[in-house]
C-alpha cells in the first residue's frame, strides 16, 4: 500500500470532522498517513437553493464519488445519509464508524430557556406554539413535523453549523431542527434543547453514521478498513440502506429508518413514509438477525409499499418533478 492515502472530503466543518476521525483510526490501526483533499461539490456551491429543488443531497457526495472512480483520490468519507441507496459501479462502503446519536433535535435560541430532561412533546408543541417558524430543508422532517406543526413555516437553512445557530440566535427563526449526531461532533450538544423521539420523528436513513467509501476492486484498502469497521453500526446502516432501496427512494425523500440493537444479534427496524403535507403516513417495525440485515430492510419495505407507501412515494416524486421543472 501508498505510504500515503488520499482521503477525499467536503470542506464543511462536519465533513472535515469525520475526515480527520477517520484518518486517525487508520493511524490508529497501523495504516499509512491520510493527505485530505477537499472537494466541493455540486450541493456545496448552490448553497442557497433548497435541497429538494436542486436534486437531493447527493449533490454532496457526487464530485467525490467520481474523484474516487477517476483514482484522484483513493478513500473518501461521506455522512451516510447523503449516499445514495445504490452506488455507482465499482464503488463499495468499505467501514462505517460507531454511530452517534440518531435523533432529530430541536435547537432553540440561546437566550431561550431550555426543557428540562422530563419535557414532553406536548411541551415543546406549548413552547413553540401552533405555528412557529422552523428552519430546516428537509422533507422528512417538514412531512413528519407538519403533522405536530399544521400551521408551522418551515424555512431552509443551509451552510456550516455555527452559522445556522447564529441565524437562529438572531431572530431569524423559532426553532431548528438538525441532526443531533452533528452537534454533538462538533461541541455543540448543549444546544439541543429537544430530541425528537422516534415516535414523532423517524431519522434519516443513515443518520449519525459516518461511512467511508473505496474502489470495490481496492483490497488491500477493504483489508485495513476492516480493522475500523464497527459491525453493529454497519448492520443498522445495511438495514436501513436495503429498505430505501426497497421503496426506491433516493435522498430527499420523506422516508425515515432506524435500526437499533435489539436483543441478543438482532436489530430492531422502524421505518416511515409521509405525505410532504404531512396527511398520511405509512409505518412499519420489523425484527430479525443481525447478520440477515439486508433481508431485514428488503422484507419491511415491501411491508410499507404493500401498506400504501408506493402511492405516497409518486406522489412525492411529482411534486418534486414540478418543482424542479421535470415532467412526471
Amino acid at each position: 500500500m501508498d505510504q500515503e492515502l488520499r482521503l477525499g472530503t467536503r470542506g464543511s466543518q462536519l465533513a472535515l470532522w469525520q475526515a480527520n476521525t477517520v484518518a486517525a483510526r487508520i493511524a490508529a490501526a497501523g495504516g499509512p498517513p491520510c493527505r485530505i483533499v477537499v472537494i466541493r461539490t455540486t450541493g456545496d456551491r448552490l448553497h442557497d437553493a433548497p435541497l429538494s429543488e436542486v436534486g437531493g443531497k447527493r449533490l454532496f457526495v457526487k464530485e467525490i464519488e467520481d474523484a474516487l472512480l477517476r483514482d484522484e483520490i483513493d478513500l473518501a468519507v461521506h455522512s451516510s445519509k447523503d449516499m445514495p441507496a445504490v452506488l455507482p459501479d465499482g464503488l463499495a462502503i468499505g467501514a462505517v464508524l460507531p454511530r452517534e446519536d440518531p435523533a432529530d433535535a430541536v435547537v432553540l435560541p440561546a437566550m431561550a430557556e431550555r426543557e428540562g430532561p422530563t419535557a414532553t412533546i406536548e411541551d415543546l408543541v406549548a413552547r413553540l406554539g401552533r405555528s412557529p417558524s422552523i428552519g430546516t430543508g428537509s422533507v422528512r422532517r417538514i412531512a413528519q413535523l407538519t403533522r405536530l406543526f399544521p400551521g408551522a413555516a418551515f424555512q431552509p437553512i443551509r451552510g456550516n453549523l455555527d452559522t445556522r445557530l447564529r441565524k437562529l440566535d438572531e431572530g431569524a427563526h423559532h426553532a431548528l431542527v438538525l441532526a443531533a449526531a452533528g452537534l454533538r461532533r462538533l461541541g455543540f450538544a448543549a444546544r439541543i434543547s429537544f430530541a425528537l423521539p422516534v415516535e414523532v420523528c423517524v431519522p434519516a436513513p443513515g443518520q449519525g453514521i459516518v461511512a467511508v467509501e473505496v474502489r470495490a476492486a481496492d483490497t488491500p484498502l477493504q483489508r485495513l478498513l476492516a480493522t475500523i469497521d464497527d459491525e453493529r453500526s454497519a448492520a443498522a446502516l445495511t438495514a436501513e440502506r436495503a429498505l430505501v432501496q426497497a421503496l426506491g427512494g433516493g435522498c430527499q425523500t420523506p422516508v425515515g429508518a432506524l435500526a437499533s440493537p435489539a436483543e441478543g444479534e438482532t436489530l430492531s427496524l422502524v421505518a416511515v413514509v409521509v405525505a410532504l403535507d404531512g396527511s398520511r403516513a405509512v409505518r412499519g417495525h420489523a425484527h430479525g438477525p443481525r447478520a440477515e440485515a439486508a433481508d431485514l430492510g428488503t422484507r419491511l419495505g415491501a411491508q410499507l409499499i404493500a401498506d400504501g407507501a408506493d402511492e405516497i412515494l409518486a406522489e412525492a416524486s411529482r411534486a418534486q418533478g414540478a418543482v424542479e421543472g421535470i415532467q412526471p
